[in-house]
């Protein structure tokens, strides 16, 4: 019996040009570690050395390819006509793709699960030279607000020719991929990990303290989380923080992450914004944290500012895990995850008085803003916990494999 069942256990070769720690990379860290060892046998393939290695290690037997700097480099943000064609022709590329290849034949998997751009492409068509069914895990729009057009266009094309199967991480970024009918395609959320969120203490937001922001000693704390860089929009939060301030001038708002790649300067234009707004000592730059959960329940109110469509914001659901109530753009996926009204309050992208209005009301309004951080953590949990993306994507293994 134990024989029959390990014939059954699939090799899932999954891959990710980095070993940074992004959302994408914590969604595929607690996919792993959340999926089925009866059913799955879980080998990674980074093509960068990084912090993510010794995370995923534990879970699944890891490797690392390195992609050499001169494609590595290559933002998606900065992607054009000259960065694409060096991307298709480069021999580096090339040469990169064919070692994929027999990596992926070697190692006897069954199915290639890539998670980033670069790795889709390179992991993509390696799938195909081995004769291995390629699933694309795409966890960015792919729309000209994000992306350059030449590199939307060419991306959509190989949605419909490279993957046999397409995982997106929200319904909006699926409908942004323009598949077509020529693959098939689901949206599966990225959920959250419930074992880091069922032992809070459940007083959601500080009432009290809300209703009394002006006067309480310790102050009232706002949140943003997530990646320094300029669509994420900490500028708009800082910008609706200079609104509040003069009202509340014992809340503090806190930018919570930090820049990578070549977001430094951003981060520095940030810091020149609060001098010249007058909040220095109202917003705190908090940096990188290992310990999401337990940085937001310190929280009073999170906030989500992005200023164009979120491909799906993992922050969020996370913020509503510890039963806090969301401030969060409208657009992306987020109104597939915040109930405007009921789990939090949508504002439009790039609007720091709206942000600011949704803000205010939850501080002016503690009781309501607590009924909606416990609505939040009730849709979270119910709505959105790894357990449920791992069963799904479990599924789509077994369609693939053509398994009943």
């Amino acid at each position: 019996m134990q024989n029959i069942e390990k014939q059954n256990i699939r090799r899932v070769l999954y891959i990710d040009h980095t070993a940074e720690i992004g959302g994408g990379e914590i969604a595929l860290l607690n996919l792993i570690r959340n999926i089925d060892s009866r059913k799955v046998a879980p080998i990674v393939l980074l093509f960068a050395d990084g912090p993510l290695v010794e995370k995923i290690r534990p879970y699944a037997e890891t490797h690392v390819l390195k992609l050499e700097s001169r494609v590595a480099k290559i933002g998606k943000d900065t992607l054009g006509w000259k960065s694409l064609l060096k991307f298709r022709s480069a021999w580096v590329t090339v040469r990169h793709v064919f070692m994929v290849t027999r990596f992926a034949k070697c190692a006897q998997v069954e199915i290639v699960h890539t998670n980033s751009l670069k790795s889709d492409v390179i992991g993509g068509i390696a799938g195909k030279f081995a004769g291995i069914p390629v699933i694309w895990h795409v966890r960015d729009r792919i729309e000209t607000d994000y992306l350059p057009l030449l590199v939307v266009k060419v991306f959509r094309f190989l949605c419909r020719t490279v993957p046999d199967f397409v995982i997106a991480n929200s319904s909006a970024t699926l409908g942004t991929l323009h598949l077509m009918g020529k693959r098939t395609g689901l949206a599966i959320a990225s959920g959250i990990d419930t074992a880091a969120f069922t032992d809070v203490v459940h007083d959601g937001c500080d009432i009290d303290g809300l209703a009394q922001a002006t006067r309480k000693k310790q102050g009232i704390f706002i949140g943003l989380i997530g990646r320094i860089s300029p669509w994420k929009g900490q500028h708009i939060f800082i910008e609706a923080a200079s609104l509040l301030h003069s009202q509340f001038p014992n809340v503090r708002f806190q930018i919570i992450g930090a820049p990578l790649f070549a977001e430094r300067e951003y981060e520095q234009q940030l810091h020149e914004l609060c001098e010249r707004l007058g909040v220095v000592e109202a917003v705190e730059f908090v940096g990188f944290v290992e310990n999401v959960p337990e940085r937001i329940a310190q929280l009073d109110i999170v906030v989500h500012a992005s200023t164009s469509g979120e491909p799906f914001g993992q922050v969020i659901i996370e913020g509503m895990a510890e039963q806090k109530p969301v401030v969060a753009t409208n657009g992306g996926g987020v109104p597939e995850i915040v109930q405007d009204g009921v789990t939090g309050l949508l504002v439009p992208m790039g609007d720091a008085v709206a942000m600011a209005n949704a803000i205010d009301f939850l501080l002016r309004n503690p009781l309501i803003a607590k009924e909606m951080g416990a609505r939040g953590r009730e849709r979270a949990l119910s709505q959105f916990t790894i357990q449920m993306t791992a069963r799904k994507v479990e599924a789509v293994y077994d369609q693939v494999l053509g398994v009943a």
